[in-house]
């Protein structure tokens, strides 16, 4: 079982920052993919950022410019650095990561969630 824990949520002004990290625990083998995505009320979730193990990362359009996603593979970690954020960047940001565990069974995991709020 793999747990993932965010933080960093909260509230700011329209062309403030944020910094949200995420930690993973468990029996974990590897973990290949990392990313965040993000649910807007009466929204689909959508994929804001991903970084693979090798540091490869792919991001939304909107997002481009203004949003890096880092991760710490001795830690199990990920982070989404946003800058220049919009009210259109309001919603619940969730960590998920893909990867491993013991006996080549795959785990594809959620955390929580962590609510992001810009005000305009």
């Amino acid at each position: 079982q793999v747990q993932l824990v965010e933080s960093g949520g909260g509230l700011v002004q329209a062309g403030g920052s944020l910094r949200l990290s995420c930690a993973a625990s468990g029996s974990i083998v590897s973990i290949n993919i990392m990313g965040w995505y993000r649910q807007a009320p009466g929204k689909q979730r959508e994929l804001v950022a991903a970084i693979a193990s090798d540091g490869t990362s792919n991001y939304e359009d909107s997002v481009k410019g203004r949003f890096t996603v880092f991760r710490d593979n001795a830690k199990k970690a990920v982070y989404l650095q946003m800058n220049a954020l919009q009210p259109e960047d309001t919603g619940v940001y969730y960590c998920n990561a893909k990867g491993l565990l013991p006996l080549f069974r795959g785990f594809d995991s959620w955390g929580q969630g962590t609510q992001v709020t810009v005000s305009s």
